[in-house]
């Protein structure tokens, strides 16, 4: 799949804002807005699934299996730092058991023994239990002939959501899986497919949707309303959706760091707020004020990331993508 610029710097600025939300909470502040990031991110997976299944012909296993190494191994890494972390008493908040470690590890939504909440022991990693859910109905629709696909998701996602608005479950996994914000995959799907259709704005109404869904965040930060998926949900789409327009016109080009920090914005999610939790108790110990300790904290998450890239992610990426991690023989390259 050929490279979208638009799509990379929405990454990168939605790992930013992820960080800069966290690095505020760590702090007592409250930056709303960046908990946003997540609603893009979702809409994007949708997007990015989709076309790349129309550009290339893929096995469900196929599919789920290269999800699974692009996903899975730097999380348990992650993950496998939180409870050594907590073993040796660096979080003293963390609460561990046998079965909530399991469930974080399989991808299962569980409640946390530290707050109750449905988290898993790396907390930024509720996002992964939707993206494995999101996967495993993608694969299924990849049974099917392409004509039927939408109608597929469209239908399979739509009855998740209509249990959760009639049935209400309590049980951690249906609570997760019936929420609105899966809905928010679904709708960068059909992006994707206005996308492949070539029905998409022109510059003028790209950047009249890249400028609503950025005045909408900013409203409803500076009026102080939550920041739910039912808000959030289509903000996010309209910005993805005049991205992609802008780019079809020509409109974007290449920024080398934006470039960067999108390919690099899985791993800053994932490893940002170890290093927040570093520079915010050693801040402490100087006596910065609230705002210097956030912008290191931020310089310090996003760097870390950035390192987890290029020393965990890539190398990763490179040994799961060999030869011997191919699970189908025809796919193995000629010697």
């Amino acid at each position: 799949m050929k490279t979208l610029y638009g799509i990379q710097y929405l990454r990168a600025f939605a790992a930013f804002a992820v960080v800069v939300f966290h690095a505020a909470e760590k702090n007592g502040e409250h930056f709303a807005i960046g908990a946003a990031g997540v609603d893009v991110f979702f809409v994007i997976s949708g997007f990015i699934m989709w076309v790349i299944s129309d550009r290339r012909p893929m096995t469900p296993q196929g599919f789920l299996l290269d999800r699974v190494r692009r996903i899975a191994p730097s999380y348990w890494l992650v993950t496998g730092v939180m409870i050594a972390g907590a073993m040796a008493g660096l979080f003293p908040n963390l609460k561990l058991t046998g079965a909530h470690i399991l469930a974080s590890l399989f991808f299962i939504p569980a409640q946390s023994p530290s707050t109750g909440d449905i988290w898993p022991v790396l907390v930024q990693g509720w996002t992964l239990d939707f993206e494995m859910f999101f996967y495993v109905l993608f694969a299924g629709a990849l049974f099917l002939p392409r004509r039927w696909r939408l109608t597929y998701l469209t239908t399979v996602f739509g009855g998740f959501f209509l249990i959760g608005l009639l049935f209400q479950p309590a049980s951690p996994v249906l609570k997760t899986y019936t929420r609105p914000i899966i809905l928010e995959f679904l709708g960068g799907v059909f992006l994707a497919e206005l996308w492949i259709r070539r029905w998409i704005a022109g510059t003028s109404l790209g950047l009249a949707c890249v400028g609503a869904s950025l005045s909408g965040f900013a409203a409803i930060f500076l009026i102080g309303a939550d920041f739910d998926e039912t808000i959030c949900g289509p903000l996010a789409m309209a910005l993805v959706y005049g991205m992609v327009s802008l780019e079809a016109d020509g409109s974007i080009g290449r920024v080398p760091l934006l470039t960067y920090l999108g390919d690099a914005s899985y791993s800053i999610y994932l490893w940002h707020t170890l290093a927040i939790s570093v520079v915010v108790k050693a801040v402490g110990v100087i006596g910065l004020s609230t705002t210097p300790t956030i912008a290191i904290a931020v310089v310090g998450g996003t760097t870390l990331g950035a390192a987890a890239y290029e020393l965990v992610e890539k190398p990763l990426r490179k040994i799961l993508s060999s030869d011997l991690f191919r699970a189908n023989p025809a796919e193995r390259r000629p010697s």
